[in-house]
């Protein structure tokens, strides 16, 4: 959970609109795993049990094929290990970014949600991420989680193979990369980094 509300918290800060959009849009379901005390603050408190957040983020959220790409700025992919099936090849996803990208935007992800991008082409149908410094759940996190052998990919795997250039720091440190207009976080506690490097990007610090 914190992996949205910490990102949302410092872009609406910043004077954004955030628009929640899903697969097929309706309910989201949260990784309960995602509620513990360990990933929690005041500041994801405040978020989560927010009206606007409950009800758009998680019963009503928007169908990605329902959202116009030129309305945005950017679009970011949060984590959990559900996205490891929800996001790959998903020509509505896909679309979204491609559109974004090209018109100048931020693409951004923290944790799975490299998930994402690992498999997105771009206009001229080169993979995405090629040559492309990126991060996300690394492999060692992977097996403190107890997850490894439980998802259909491996993250941190998935991404070299498709040609970006992986890094990482310690397991569950806060850790974001950026090459140009994609930027990436390495694990839950990385979403306010990401945020605060689409800020300064965007010139609203």
């Amino acid at each position: 959970m914190a992996e949205v509300t910490d990102f949302v918290a410092k872009v609406q800060a910043a004077g954004f609109q955030v628009d929640y959009a899903s697969a097929k849009g309706g309910t989201v379901p949260l990784d309960p795993r995602s509620l513990k005390k360990i990933y929690r603050s005041q500041e994801v408190d405040a978020i989560y049990q927010s009206n606007d957040f409950q009800t758009r983020a998680l019963r009503a959220s928007l169908p990605i094929a329902n959202v116009n790409p030129k309305d945005y700025r950017g679009i970011y992919f949060t984590g959990g290990h559900g996205v490891l099936w929800d996001f790959p090849n998903n020509a509505d996803f896909e679309a979204a970014t491609r559109q974004i990208y090209q018109q100048g935007g931020y693409v951004m992800s923290v944790c799975h949600g490299l998930a994402g991008l690992i498999f997105q082409r771009d206009a001229k149908g080169q993979p995405l991420i090629e040559g492309k410094k990126v991060t996300g759940f690394t492999s060692a996190e992977e097996v403190l989680s107890g997850k490894l052998f439980k998802v259909p990919f491996m993250t941190e795997r998935a991404a070299k193979k498709a040609g970006a250039h992986f890094s990482q720091r310690l397991p569950f440190t806060s850790y974001a990369v950026q090459d140009g207009r994609l930027i990436t976080g390495q694990n839950p506690m990385s979403g306010h980094k990401v945020a605060q490097l689409f800020l300064e990007s965007v010139g609203k610090k």
